[in-house]
């Protein structure tokens, strides 16, 4: 009886374990596409995403968590991304598809 009170508690305590490791996938996700924006996006774009740097002011560049901007699917903002837009250049040479998928996913979190 207390062999099986041990392995119950084992199987608990994986399945809890293999739980919380699942719940931090998508933090590490969301990280990737911040950390792709940072190092992309974020020069003109600005870390917030509002474009209130010195290149978006001169490109009038939109608030990326903009009503306007939020309401593109996610296909038009990849393609945005990967094709670019304007004097934005493309960037489907440097970033991989699950790059600009995640990408879009971080542009999400910046929503008003």
């Amino acid at each position: 009886m207390k062999k099986a009170m041990k392995w119950m508690a084992v199987v608990i305590t994986g399945v809890v374990v293999a739980g919380v490791a699942l719940l931090n996938v998508p933090a590490r996700a969301d990280n990737a596409g911040e950390a792709t924006y940072k190092a992309k996006c974020a020069m003109c774009h600005g870390a917030d995403g509002k474009g209130e740097t010195a290149i978006g002011k001169v490109n009038k560049i939109r608030d990326l968590g903009s009503a306007d901007v939020q309401k593109q699917t996610d296909e038009e903002l990849s393609g945005i991304i990967g094709n670019g837009k304007g004097k934005m250049p493309g960037y489907s040479k440097s970033l991989k598809p699950e790059q600009i998928k995640e990408l879009v996913a971080y542009i999400r979190t910046l929503k008003k």
